[in-house]
């Protein structure tokens, strides 16, 4: 029963295929730092100007990141919330579902889970390979999400970036002839195209990395702390053991 129940929730806080099909792409590791406050905060900056406007995070609350975080609640106020909410507010778009799922096909899903249940890695990677592609509704394609259904937000902070295929492999030869075939996977790099956006690379995947970085503590917020509380229940356990251990020994003496 409560495997279906996660299973349930895990589709609801999606509301996206979580399957999709899987992608040979490779993913870039990603290692997440929750003792960095300044990463921390310009993600939530980042979420704020880039994700918030479709994305919710209706499991947390602003206060709470504001205090996490230790941004003060004044800043917050001004610089992260948009809509009129007050600073105990849960983080919700203002975006209205219905009229959500007539421009995207689905409505847009919340992201308070998706770092743990996409993973770090993925979700960096997905942010840095989106590409142009005209056959999409949103003019861009993504190599870890193929026939993704949302624009490239950030793209005016990346730039420009095309899917460029370098040299072609004969896949046959009929009457003395090669046929020249598609370009294999391997051949097919992403390139941004120079001056096209705010940052270079370099400021790009710190600006990926500060964004997965939120995310990834937004969906345990109280990760560290269950953390530094498991540490000091190990040390109890481990005096305890000395102790159980001399009174074990105590009981047993007069027998043996």
């Amino acid at each position: 029963m409560m495997r279906l129940l996660g299973a349930l929730l895990v589709a609801a806080v999606l509301g996206m295929p979580a399957l999709a099909a899987e992608s040979s792409w490779t993913l870039e590791a990603m290692t997440p730092n929750l003792t960095d406050k300044p990463s921390l905060q310009r993600g939530l900056r980042l979420y704020a100007n880039y994700c918030l406007g479709c994305h919710s995070l209706k499991f947390q609350r602003y206060e709470r990141t504001a205090d996490d975080l230790g941004a003060p609640h004044g800043i917050v106020m001004e610089n992260v919330i948009f809509t009129g909410q007050k600073i105990g507010s849960l983080m919700t778009t203002a975006m209205p579902e219905e009229e959500a799922k007539g421009w995207f096909g689905a409505a847009p899903p919340d992201l308070t889970m998706v770092a743990r249940v996409r993973g770090v890695d993925w979700l960096y990677t997905y942010l840095k390979t989106f590409y142009i592609d005209p056959t999409r509704p949103f003019g861009v394609n993504n190599k870890v999400f193929d026939n993704v259904g949302m624009p490239h937000v950030m793209m005016e902070l990346q730039g420009t970036q095309r899917e460029v295929c370098k040299g072609y492999e004969p896949l046959d030869i009929v009457h003395g002839e090669a046929l020249i075939g598609a370009p294999r996977a391997s051949q097919c790099l992403l390139e941004v195209e120079a001056g096209t956006g705010i940052y270079d690379e370099k400021e790009f995947n710190a600006a990926a990395y500060d964004l997965v970085n939120f995310l990834y503590y937004v969906g345990e917020p109280t990760r560290l702390e269950r953390e530094r509380i498991g540490a000091y229940v190990l040390a109890f356990l481990a005096v305890l053991f000395v102790f159980a251990f001399l009174l074990n020994r105590e009981y047993w003496k007069g027998i043996r």
